[in-house]
């Protein structure tokens, strides 16, 4: 007998707050640091930019949003610019040479030293992810991946890694979303609301 609706929705929910409980447990210090992090890239002129595939290209485009509008706080606008929404420069680098480098060639057109470059990826292993952390690393941008239990090559190309603890895409998509948002909360507290906790960073 096939399981329930009623019994995938509790079951799916149990999982979600399980690895939500289990991440946030062990790496929220991380994600204070990766922040920090973010918010000195900022407060030194520079830009976050973000690439994903699928679900990781929405949440690229919702995380862009929250910095160049706002989060919660009323701020200046903050540059963020999602790699995954102009229809012609993916086609185009894709068409003419692989998706494989429809990120990577944005990063060599728009990432400077001292950016930031958020790869979203589930699996840790995504070619075009993979490709533009390299061609930011190249270009001396701060690199942070995003991924699940498996890191995949992206362990070895980021300064940072989030490593959801499960193998559920789903699970990990909604884990993610929720560190994104931190993200963008406690930019804006280092930025705007405690600017003497980053200060120390900016010597």
């Amino acid at each position: 007998m096939s399981e329930s609706a009623l019994q995938k929705v509790l079951d799916h929910a149990r999982s979600g707050l399980e690895t939500r409980e289990a991440f946030f447990e062990s790496s929220s210090n991380q994600v204070v640091e990766i922040s920090r992090a973010l918010a000195l890239a900022l407060a030194k002129g520079g830009k976050i930019l973000f690439c994903g595939n699928g679900g990781s290209a929405a949440d690229c485009q919702h995380l862009a949003a929250e910095l160049v509008n706002r989060f919660k706080l009323e701020r200046p606008a903050l540059p963020g610019i999602a790699l995954t929404t102009d229809s012609s420069i993916l086609t185009a680098v894709g068409n003419d040479y692989s998706f494989d480098n429809v990120f990577e060639k944005q990063v060599q057109a728009f990432g400077a030293p001292g950016d930031v470059l958020i790869g979203i990826s589930t699996s840790g292993s995504s070619p075009n992810v993979i490709a533009a952390l390299k061609e930011a690393r190249r270009k001396e941008m701060l690199t942070v991946g995003m991924t699940g239990a498996g890191t995949g090559e992206m362990i070895s190309l980021c300064d940072h890694v989030v490593s959801i603890p499960s193998k559920d895409t789903p699970v990990i998509q909604e884990v993610h979303i929720a560190v994104g948002h931190l993200f963008c909360e406690l930019i804006d507290h280092f930025l705007f609301e405690a600017v003497t906790e980053l200060e120390p960073y900016l010597v």
